[in-house]
Parts: C-alpha cells; sequence; structure tokens
C-alpha cells in the first residue's frame, strides 16, 4: 500500500515538474520591436533604416534548452527617417514590396548558456530569397510587466548578412554589400 502511494506521489511530482518545463509561447509586441539595419553609402557614410511593422512568436522551453523563432516584416514600413529614401527602397530596384510584401526569420536552432538564449541560427527570406541567417543574441530578459500583467521577455538581437546573395544589388560594387541588423524585441507571452 505504502509502495503505491509513493508511486503515485513520484509520478505526480513528475507531472508537475513536465508541467513547468513546457514550451512557452510568446506573441511580438508590435510596438516594442523594430528590426534595423546599416548599410554602406559608397563609403562615405552608413544609412540607418528600421522596419516599423513586425509580427510573429518565439516559442521557448528553458529547460530542454529548446525554442522557435517565427517573424514576419512589413517590407512597405521601411524607415531610414528620410521619405524620398523611403519611397525609392519600395521601388523594384531595392526591395521591391510591390512583389515582395514581407520578409521572414525562421529559426533552425536556438543554443543555450544555461537557462539563456545567446544564439539563433536560422533563415531569412528577403526579395523571394531564402539564405541562412545567424543572429548574436546580446541581451536577453523575462520580467513581469506591470502593465501587460503577463511575462514580458526582451532582447537585443545582431548578425549580418550580404544583400546581394538575396539579389538586392542596387549600387553594386561601389556600395558595400554587407548589411548589419540590429533588433530589438519584446514579446509577451500568451
Amino acid at each position: 500500500m505504502k509502495l503505491n502511494h509513493l508511486l503515485l506521489a513520484f509520478l505526480a511530482s513528475g507531472m508537475a515538474a513536465g508541467a513547468i518545463a513546457a514550451p512557452e509561447t510568446y506573441t511580438i509586441e508590435p510596438n516594442h520591436t523594430y528590426p534595423s539595419f546599416e548599410a554602406d553609402h559608397m563609403g562615405i557614410s552608413v544609412w540607418r533604416g528600421k522596419f516599423r511593422k513586425t509580427s510573429g512568436s518565439i516559442v521557448l522551453d528553458r529547460a530542454a534548452k529548446t525554442g522557435s523563432v517565427d517573424i514576419v516584416i512589413d517590407a512597405s514600413s521601411i524607415d531610414f527617417g528620410h521619405d524620398a529614401m523611403n519611397a525609392h527602397a519600395k521601388k523594384e530596384d531595392i526591395f521591391n514590396v510591390a512583389k515582395f510584401p514581407t520578409a521572414t526569420y525562421k529559426s533552425n536552432s536556438i543554443t543555450f548558456t544555461g537557462d539563456t538564449p545567446t544564439a539563433i541560427n536560422g533563415e531569412l527570406t528577403l526579395h523571394g530569397v531564402t539564405k541562412p541567417v545567424a543572429l548574436q543574441i546580446n541581451k536577453f530578459k523575462c520580467i513581469q510587466h506591470p502593465m501587460f500583467k503577463k511575462e514580458v521577455c526582451g532582447a537585443d538581437a545582431s548578425g549580418t548578412f550580404n544583400r546581394a546573395d538575396f539579389g538586392i544589388t542596387k549600387g553594386l560594387p561601389m556600395f558595400s554589400p554587407e548589411v548589419k541588423l540590429a533588433i530589438q524585441v519584446e514579446a509577451v507571452k500568451n
């Protein structure tokens, strides 16, 4: 009889531990998420821009050290802080937003140090081309958000890619094809 009670207690504790370690899903908070970039301007300056409309989800299982990232960027929301450049960047010779209205990033794997994600290997689809792009997570933190009354996780991530690999060749070779990414993201637990 005591053995049955011990077995039930053990199974119950295992089920409870499994429930605690389950994957958690977070929805991108669009008012606090802005993928931004830096690109060469003829070697004389660096143009910086960001995308103002982003959606998607992040799944984390910190106990299992796994997760996924699925992000959708509205390419027409590009903002250089310069109206004429915004309009030009949307045209066929750069982002061609009429044909390719979104860019996406989907993870293949997430690297953890302890229970903290520190890097993402994934695929960026931009301008109709999909290529691997690695992101370094420079900062990651979760808090109980005072306004949302839910857990919110935020991160600062960075990476680089060659825009020519995605068929965005305007200005080459006068302009360097390397693009630096800096991504601020906040996501609310579902």
